[in-house]
């Protein structure tokens, strides 16, 4: 009887650990249709674009690429005037998807090393606060064909 007793909590142990494993699996941001805007081979900056969906209440703080310089930007319209500006945070609601999109939130990629060619990819890191925690994440963009920049918000040879 005792071994049975011993087996059954072992065998809730190992289900406690599982759920919680499971749990802490879940405390991440998922990221999805993440994509470039290509550029033309004089062209210095471009921009990211994607759909981060939290399982917990979460923040992007940080965005980094080994191709450019890359900051987390807003564009909204101020009066008549669309403006662009940087931000330091943007916070992901739980279960909401938070869509990084032209001409709303990306991430802006500056004084790019090289073009950005159509079926190329970028490595973007974004740094995420949850639950009191700092972690990175690694993300592949697809560099998607260019278009013109009065359709795509402005980010041809955007400078600061």
């Amino acid at each position: 009887m005792q071994a049975k007793f011993r087996s059954a909590t072992l065998a809730a142990s190992i289900a406690l650990a599982a759920a919680l494993a499971s749990g802490a699996a879940l405390a991440q941001v998922d990221v999805s249709n993440a994509w470039v805007r290509g550029t033309v081979p004089t062209q210095t900056a471009s921009g990211a674009f994607m759909v981060l969906h939290a399982h917990d209440n979460a923040k992007l703080v940080g965005v980094s690429s080994p191709v450019a310089v890359a900051e987390l930007h807003e564009m909204k319209m101020e009066g008549n005037v669309m403006r662009m500006r940087q931000v330091k945070s943007l916070d992901l609601p739980k279960m909401q998807d938070v869509e990084l999109k032209p001409r709303g939130y990306h991430v802006m990629l500056m004084g790019l090393k090289s073009q950005l060619k159509a079926g190329d990819t970028v490595p973007i890191t974004l740094t995420i606060e949850q639950g009191g925690k700092v972690v990175e994440q690694k993300v592949t963009a697809e560099v998607r064909d260019m278009v013109p920049a009065a359709a795509s918000g402005g980010h041809g040879d955007h400078k600061h």
